[in-house]
């Protein structure tokens, strides 16, 4: 996959996180975590999840790196939390947290995800512990 077929995929998907741009068995992997996400519809629920039902969120991008076949958007997460989270009930707190994700793209979409999100920055700025299952895994 060329540099340019591969931009033509991941510009407009990062653009508002659309999953008819993912491939039906894409995976998506929060690496904090380990939490995996896989296919079209079940990593379309968690976006929804992050960007619409825990938070009014969107992603404001700082770079986005793209190669054959490859992708890295460096980004911040940035929102209202207004809906349950790791065990947080809804605080209306904003948030602006840094966020990685290094995409792997096909011909036929975005195929899979690492997830790098700074989730102590997250939890510090809800004012809140997360779950300790949460709580280990993001340190």
């Amino acid at each position: 996959m060329t540099v340019a077929d591969t931009r033509a995929v991941i510009e407009p998907y990062t653009a508002n996180h659309d999953p008819s741009y993912l491939t039906d068995n894409a995976v998506f992997v929060h690496m904090a975590t380990g939490e995996r996400h896989e296919g079209r519809e079940a990593v379309g629920r968690m976006l929804n999840y992050m960007y619409h039902e825990a938070f009014d969120a969107h992603a404001e991008r700082v770079a986005l790196i793209v190669g054959e076949g490859a992708a890295t958007l460096e980004a911040t997460f940035v929102g209202r939390h207004i809906g349950a989270f790791a065990g947080i009930e809804p605080t209306g707190r904003e948030v602006r947290v840094p966020l990685v994700v290094t995409y792997e793209v096909t011909p036929e979409g975005v195929s899979g995800a690492r997830v790098y999100m700074a989730m102590s920055v997250m939890f510090a700025q809800l004012g809140a512990q997360p779950r300790a299952t949460e709580a280990a895994a993001s340190e």
